[in-house]
Order: structure tokens, then sequence, then C-alpha cells
């Protein structure tokens, strides 16, 4: 197991970086669309895939391992600009709020994003210590359609409606003080590991490229 400085994949100071969290069991081309979705509109620079040990709030039971998961996350991602870590695991966490305030405190120079789907943003209030993440970093919230009313009016969307911007400020989203996020729609993709799933755990790999 590489040390948590090894996990956090290269950047620079004054670097904008996309976070995007998940199982990725599988990995797939919605995980890369709403990558170099995110790229485009917030302006990044790099986008780095998180993956979890495990979602608490998931059933870990057809979870694959994570070494497995990382090899076939860096082929489907297939991008010099998205990087793939296992720095959940290095630094002995399950939980998000653990992993913003460790990178906060390691690259402290970085302009970090948390990237979410509208899925996310419905049961983001069930997170744990989901105030402090939004306290933290700014959110770009992906629409994944139907979720879209649902997240919306998820309890977590309504506390923090207040520090929404409109969506054609999303480029501006890195440089804001936290609390701030945007609501980004567009994208029209409907994958999810889940339907790339096998009966028997096993994946059913999807590479296309939008």
């Amino acid at each position: 197991m590489p040390a948590a400085g090894e996990a956090i994949p290269l950047h620079n100071k004054g670097m904008r970086i996309g976070l995007l969290g998940g199982s990725f069991n599988p990995p797939h081309a919605a995980h890369r669309a709403i990558s170099q979705f995110a790229l485009k509109r917030l302006k990044l620079d790099r986008v780095w895939w998180l993956l979890s040990p495990g979602n608490p709030l998931k059933d870990t039971g057809a979870l694959r391992d994570l070494a497995a998961r990382a090899d076939a996350a860096r082929r489907v991602a297939d991008d010099p600009r998205i990087d793939v870590s296992c720095l959940e695991a290095v630094i002995g966490t399950r939980y998000t709020v653990d992993t913003i305030m460790h990178l906060r405190r390691r690259v402290s120079g970085v302009r970090l994003v948390w990237i979410m789907g509208a899925d996310n943003l419905a049961q983001f209030h069930r997170w744990k210590d989901w105030r402090r993440i939004a306290a933290e970093v700014p959110i770009a919230v992906i629409d994944r359609p139907p979720q879209s009313f649902r997240a919306l009016a998820a309890p977590a969307a309504l506390a923090l409606a207040r520090y929404r911007l409109p969506e054609n400020q999303a480029a501006s989203l890195p440089d804001q003080r936290a609390p701030a996020w945007v609501f980004l729609t567009g994208l029209k993709l409907n994958i999810s590991s889940t339907g790339l799933r096998n009966p028997d755990g096993s994946w059913r790999i999807n590479r296309q490229h939008s």
C-alpha cells in the first residue's frame, strides 16, 4: 500500500481539480463522460477519481477487489486529464468528509471541486457530516434525469439553496469560497454501475466514448 502522499496524484499550486468519488464497481462510460463534462463546464485542469473501499450507504457484498477496480478505472478513463487514486484505502476511511479534510490539508494550494450526480444530491443529507463537506469545497452536481426534481427538492439542496450559482456561472465555481454549488444540465447519458453488473457480480465493462 503506498504512503498517503503517493496516493495523491501529481498536482501544482493553483490547479483546478475536480474530485469524483465512488465505488467504480465497475467503472464505465458515464464516469468518463461526467468527468469530461465537468472539465469543460467548470474549466478544470484535472479530475481525480477517488475509489472508495466501500460505500457506507450501499451493500458491499458484490464489491470487487480495489486493485481490480483501479486497473479497470484507468482503462476506462482513457484521458490524460483523469487520474485514478485509492487514497481512501490508504488513509483508512470510507467517508467523503475525511477524504476532503485530508486533501484540504495536503493540497491546500489547489482549488478543489467535489463532483456528484443528481442521484447523490438526493441522498446527500444522509452522508456523514454533509454540511461540513459543503462548507469545505464547492460542489458541482451533474443532472441525471429523471433524478432532477427529486434531487433539487431533497433536504440538502433546500438547505443549501442560497449558495447555488446560476448555471451560466459554472466556470467560476472553483474560485468560489464554500459553500457554493451549481447544478449542471445538458449531459445525456444514462449508464449505471448497477446496470453493468451481472447477477454473479462479474462486470460488463462499458468503454463507449461519448
